[in-house]
């Protein structure tokens, strides 16, 4: 027997695992790669509170920004990169806990926010460990949702490579 591939089986194979990879990810449905449901629920909730829908525009959860952090974190090489988000959610549960008496996502929409008020006035010198998560989770919310296509089409309105009969960005002085 020949253990050896020809060019054609091994091109064959390269194509039915490429084709493979995507199928397995849209068969998970949305989200979970990495995350368990309830915290993939809190992350959800939590992007949400960040980048709300509004009149303007569709929010984070609108955006699937949670799934665009769930597969980031779940193709993370780093185990500590991994852990810091699992150890930040669990930190904003235990503090709303503390605040509130309740989890963040039983909180109450009041609660949620007074919480996440305290933790964004450390934003630009965190130094508690929900002050580092909630850094953190901002960055990687505002970076998801402005990659997104409904954050650069529907919220800036980027209309793309085409001529434009006025001036209509920022003329910095």
């Amino acid at each position: 027997m020949n253990s050896h591939l020809d060019r054609r089986d091994l091109l064959k194979l390269l194509t039915a695992s490429a084709l493979a990879a995507p199928l397995q990810l849209t068969a998970a449905g949305t989200g979970k790669l990495y995350f368990s449901a309830d915290e993939f629920v809190l992350l959800d909730l939590l992007t949400e509170h960040i980048i709300p829908r509004d009149a303007h525009s569709p929010g984070a959860h609108d955006a699937s920004v949670a799934d665009y952090i769930d597969r980031s974190v779940a193709e993370a090489f780093l185990p500590e990169e991994k852990e810091s988000w699992k150890t930040g959610l669990a930190e904003i549960d235990r503090l709303s806990v503390e605040s509130t008496k309740r989890p963040f996502v039983k909180a109450g929409k009041t609660g949620q926010i007074a919480l996440l008020h305290k933790l964004a006035q450390a934003e630009n010198d965190p130094k508690t460990d929900g002050e580092k998560f909630f850094a953190q989770l901002k960055e990687a919310t505002v970076f998801g949702y402005y990659t997104s296509e409904i954050g650069i089409h529907k919220d800036i309105e980027y209309k793309g490579n085409v001529i434009q009969e006025q001036f209509s960005g920022y003329d910095a002085v």
